[in-house]
Formats: structure tokens, C-alpha cells, sequence
């Protein structure tokens, strides 16, 4: 197992080290509190990852401009000192910029009259504590949900609005409750990369190998949105690192499939079960293996790529 353990690491490396050769900044995307249904929990699941070797490849064929051609085209601007009066304006509108002190925001409205739950809700994700304190002030329930059975505390958790989490379950707001999904705020937390939220929601007695209708527990929810700080700290206090989802899948299972390399490696290093089956009667170990295939692949091609150009 030793053997199979540094086999899989190696290979990780390698694809470490050629993203970080091509510099590639991956771009995410801020996950708002939207209605879903478990499909949109597969999408999550099943989003496809985006071959960048391949995308690097295809990069090689762009035509780029030689230092020659680059003075070339500032000759054709105009004189020297065209290009000096040019960069002293631009400096001339960065102090002006730098100088620009921009303006309070306008204080919070009072408020009179009551808040709607609607109203109550909004201002969890939109990070009003006004708000949210005036409707428990009024005697409003801190676990009011939606249609979808979404709390305050879910949405907050999602947002990373730590104040109003705190107020929230200090009013007594379940830090269990679940959604229609069965999700819990330690799922929103997780899923929006929210550590300082996880770390709140556990000291708070959250469970953290709770499982939602798709059978996944937040450390599944946090490999698939690709949030390494959240899996590390749930694995260090003490996260079932080989649960399974509906499907058989561990989160080894899912890292893999997305192409989480930094998770795949911790996953392994603190004894993730290489070996384990799934639904399907595959193991993380069998898609590892394809990964060495495609790198291989990958390889052949850029040096062919290579020896046709120098041709």
C-alpha cells in the first residue's frame, strides 16, 4: 500500500508542478443563495473540470510578437517624447486616484415598522444586522425558513457573515437544522469556503459527518467546490475521511474526478482509501491510472508539437 500511496503522490506532483508552470489562475465563481433541487446537488458533483494541458497546447499555435516588432510599433506612435509627455499623465491621473477619499456609506436606515421574514432572510445574505436584530427583537424565530426550508443561518453560513451567525445562534437558532435538501449550515459553510464559519458552526455543535440527501457529508461538499483549507481542517478534527455518498463515492472519489490535485494529495497522506469501490466498482486508484494515461498523452503530443516547429 506504501508503494501505491508514493505511486499516486508522484503523479500528483507532476500535474502540481505543470500547473504551476502554466500559471494558470483557476476563476471562480460567487455561489449565491439560489432555489435548487438534488439535481443541481449532481451538477455540483459532476461538474466537468477543464483540461488546461490540453488548453495550454492549443495555446502554443498564437503568434507572438518579437521585441523588434513591439519597437517597431512604439516607433510608429510617435517620437520619444510623445511617449514621455503619455506616461507623465498617466502618473498625473494615478495621484489624482490616490487622492480620491471615497465616501462613507450612508447609515443604516431606522427602522419602524416590522420585518417580514422575507426581509429577515434578504438581510442574512446581505449581511444587515439591523435587521436581522429588529426582527428578533420582535419576537421573530431564528430558524424562519423559506419555501426551501432555508434558514438565516443557512444562507449567512454561505456568505461567511460571521457577526449575524453569531447573533443568530446565540437567539437560539438550530445549527443542525435542516434544509429540503437536508443540507446544514455546515454544508453552506463548506460550500462557500468559509473556514472561520466551519470553525464557529462546530464550536456551536455541528455535525461534521452529517450527511444530506445525496448522502454527502461536508468534507464531500468541500472537495467538489474545491476548498483545500476546508478539507484539511475537517480532516484534522476528525472528519470520516472514507464516507461515502449515495453512490459509493468517497471524497477521494470525487477529487479525482474533478481533478483536485492539492485535495487528492492530502486526502491520500492522511490514508484515504485508495482502494475503495464505488456504485460502479470503481476506485480512486482506476481513475488515477487513467490521469497517468492522459499525461502521458498530453506529453507526446507537446513534443511533437515541439519537433515540428523546430522542423
Amino acid at each position: 500500500m506504501e508503494d501505491e500511496v508514493k505511486w499516486a503522490t508522484d503523479i500528483i506532483d507532476q500535474k502540481l508542478e505543470l500547473e504551476e508552470h502554466e500559471k494558470v489562475k483557476p476563476r471562480f465563481r460567487k455561489i449565491g443563495v439560489v432555489d435548487i433541487d438534488s439535481s443541481d446537488l449532481n451538477d455540483e458533483k459532476y461538474q466537468p473540470p477543464v483540461n488546461r494541458n490540453l488548453a495550454n497546447l492549443k495555446g502554443d499555435d498564437r503568434v507572438r510578437k518579437t521585441s523588434v516588432d513591439l519597437r517597431k510599433e512604439i516607433i510608429d506612435v510617435g517620437s520619444i517624447q510623445n511617449l514621455i509627455e503619455i506616461r507623465k499623465k498617466r502618473q498625473e491621473r494615478k495621484k489624482k486616484k490616490s487622492l480620491i477619499v471615497a465616501p462613507e456609506p450612508p447609515p443604516e436606515p431606522e427602522l419602524t415598522g416590522p420585518v417580514t421574514a422575507e426581509a429577515f432572510l434578504k438581510a442574512a445574505v446581505d449581511g444587515k444586522m439591523n435587521i436581522i436584530e429588529k426582527f428578533l427583537e420582535d419576537g421573530g424565530s431564528p430558524d424562519t425558513c423559506d419555501e426551501f426550508k432555508r434558514t438565516a443561518l443557512h444562507r449567512a453560513s454561505l456568505e461567511g457573515h460571521i457577526e449575524i451567525i453569531k447573533k443568530l445562534l446565540d437567539s437560539g437558532s438550530s445549527v443542525n437544522f435542516r434544509d429540503r435538501l437536508d443540507s446544514t449550515a455546515i454544508h453552506w459553510a463548506c460550500r462557500g469556503g468559509k473556514l472561520d464559519v466551519v470553525k464557529l458552526l462546530q464550536d456551536s455543535g455541528a455535525e461534521i459527518n452529517v450527511k444530506d440527501k445525496l448522502l454527502s457529508t461536508p468534507l464531500h461538499v468541500a472537495t467538489r467546490t474545491g476548498h483545500a483549507h476546508i478539507v484539511e481542517h475537517l480532516i484534522a478534527t476528525g472528519v470520516e475521511i472514507n464516507g461515502r455518498d449515495r453512490e459509493g463515492d468517497t471524497a477521494l472519489h470525487d477529487s479525482v474526478r474533478l481533478n483536485r490535485y492539492k485535495i487528492i494529495k492530502m486526502l491520500i497522506l492522511y490514508g484515504a482509501n485508495m482502494m475503495a469501490k464505488n456504485a460502479d466498482g470503481k476506485t480512486p486508484t482506476d481513475l488515477v491510472q487513467q490521469w497517468q494515461a492522459d499525461t502521458k498523452e498530453m506529453l507526446v503530443k507537446k513534443s511533437n508539437t515541439v519537433s515540428e516547429k523546430q522542423v
